[in-house]
């Protein structure tokens, strides 16, 4: 477990390092947010929406995330109490701790203003976190 633990953390520093904002951009560039549980699940903990100098972004869920499990669970984006499936970031590697998802390209963060921890075996929302633009 430990051999695992390290081994992720290291891949999230190596991905958010490679993929880290300017100090010039991150001021008006990142949001974050709080989750709460939905459907009877305990989902807590921060998560960051960080946009890259290379015009891509990051998502991070905070070393308090916290997630009570379920089969299937995903990281995405949502808008206005929605979840859009097109916008699915990866599978949950773990319910707890420090967690980086990549943002694809094709999907505009601009256009979502929530992020969604979603069981795709139930087709339903584990949590939801808020997102607003970060103070500094």
């Amino acid at each position: 477990m430990k051999t695992f633990l390290s081994t992720a953390l290291v891949a999230a520093t190596l991905a958010f390092t490679a993929l880290a904002p300017t100090t010039a951009s991150a001021g008006d560039t990142s949001l974050t947010g709080t989750f709460t549980g939905d459907n009877d699940h305990i989902t807590t903990g921060g998560v960051s929406v960080v946009k890259t100098a290379n015009g891509g972004a990051v998502v991070i869920l905070d070393t308090n995330f916290s997630l009570d499990g379920a089969p299937d669970p995903k990281v995405g984006f949502g808008k206005d109490g929605t979840y859009v499936p097109a916008s699915d970031l990866g599978v949950l590697t773990q319910n707890t701790g420090l967690q980086v998802f990549v943002v694809p390209a094709s999907v505009n963060v601009d256009d979502f203003n929530e992020v969604y921890i979603w069981c795709e075996q139930f087709s339903v929302s584990l949590g939801k976190a808020d997102l607003a633009k970060a103070t500094h």
